[in-house]
C-alpha cells in the first residue's frame, strides 16, 4: 500500500499518525502543502513532490493545517479519481459554517436556532429573531476565532460595525446562533466511519470551550444517544473521519455545534484511554483494502 501524508508541518497529531501508519507496516510519503505545484490540466500521471506519480498512491491523507490549502488539494485530486480522507465534498461542507447548517438540516439533526443574513440591518433583524444573548461567528475558521457573544443592541451594533469595514468579504456574512446555555462544558466527540470511537468534555470558566484555548478534557462516556447524533451528523457531511461539537441544552439534549474535517485529537487520547491515531488509522487502511 502506498499512502501520502499531505501536512504543512508535522505536529503533534501528524507524529501519532505516522507512528499509526507504521504500527500496519505501511511507511507514507511526507508531502508538505507549499512544495504542491498542480498541472490542473495534466491529471494524475503528473509526479507529486515526493517523486511518485499521484496515480501511484492508493490513498493521500490530508492534513493541512490551512484549510483552504487542504480543501483545494483534495478537489484536485478527487477530480483525478484519487482517494482522499477526507473527501473534498466534506471537506467544503465541514469548512463552511452555512453550508454544515444546511446538511444538518437536511438530515434532520438537531442544531441550534441559525440565521443568515446579508447587510447591517438585516443582521440586527436576525440577531433579534434569535433573541440574546446570541452569538456571531465567521462563516469559515476554526480554533474558536472571531466568536462573539453579544448581550444587548449597542454590543451587537458594534460588532456588526467592526466587521463590516475591516472584515473581508467572509465577515460580511452574518452568521447568528442562539446561545446555547452549556452547563460549564462541550462535547467533543471523534466519529470514524460509523461509529463514535470516544469523546471528551471540554470545560472551561470562559464560554469558549476549546482545548487550543485553554478549555480542560476529561473523558465523555459515548452513551447510545451520543453515538446516534455524532453518526448522524458525520453522514450528513458525507462521511469519513471527523471530530464533531455538541452542545447540551438545558434539558440535557444534545445540538450539533460545528463539524472538524482534520481534526485535532492530541489532547483527547488520554482521558479517553483511546488510540485515536490508531482508530483512525486503521479505519482508513481497512477501507483501502475493501476498494482494492
Amino acid at each position: 500500500m502506498r499512502v501520502a501524508l499531505l501536512v504543512t508541518h508535522i505536529r503533534a497529531e501528524e507524529k501519532l499518525i505516522i507512528a499509526a501508519f507504521n504500527n500496519r507496516d505501511v511507511n507514507p510519503d511526507i508531502i508538505l502543502d507549499r512544495e504542491l505545484n498542480f498541472n490542473v490540466s495534466q491529471g494524475a500521471e503528473q509526479l507529486a513532490p515526493s517523486g511518485i506519480a499521484w496515480s501511484e498512491y492508493d490513498v493521500v491523507f490530508e492534513r493541512c493545517v490551512s484549510t483552504s490549502r487542504g480543501m483545494y488539494a483534495l478537489a484536485i485530486l478527487n477530480s483525478w479519481g484519487i482517494r482522499t480522507f477526507n473527501t473534498y465534498e466534506t471537506a467544503a461542507i465541514c469548512g463552511d459554517k452555512l453550508r454544515t447548517s444546511i446538511a444538518l438540516t437536511q438530515h434532520n439533526v438537531p442544531q441550534p436556532h441559525t440565521r443568515v443574513a446579508f447587510t447591517p440591518n438585516s443582521a440586527m433583524d436576525a440577531i433579534d429573531d434569535v433573541a440574546y444573548p446570541a452569538v456571531l461567528k465567521p462563516v469559515t475558521g476554526s480554533w474558536g476565532r472571531l466568536l462573539a457573544r453579544v448581550h444587548n443592541r449597542d454590543s451587537a451594533e458594534a460588532i456588526i460595525e467592526h466587521r463590516q469595514t475591516l472584515g473581508d468579504y467572509n465577515h460580511h456574512i452574518y452568521y447568528v446562533q442562539e446561545y446555547v446555555d452549556k452547563p460549564g462544558r462541550d462535547i467533543r466527540a471523534f466519529v470514524v466511519g460509523a461509529r463514535t470511537i470516544a469523546a471528551i468534555y471540554r470545560s472551561s470558566n470562559h464560554w469558549i470551550t476549546n482545548t487550543a484555548r485553554g478549555g480542560d478534557a476529561t473523558n465523555c462516556p459515548v452513551t447510545p444517544e451520543l453515538n446516534e447524533i455524532c453518526v448522524q451528523a458525520a453522514q450528513a457531511v458525507g462521511g469519513g473521519i471527523l471530530a464533531i461539537d455538541i452542545l447540551e441544552d438545558a434539558q440535557g439534549n444534545f445540538v450539533v455545534n460545528e463539524i472538524n474535517h482534520t481534526m485535532e485529537f492530541r489532547n483527547s487520547s488520554k482521558p479517553t484511554g483511546i488510540d485515536i491515531a490508531q482508530e483512525v488509522i486503521n479505519y482508513v487502511i481497512d477501507e483501502i483494502g475493501v476498494v482494492a
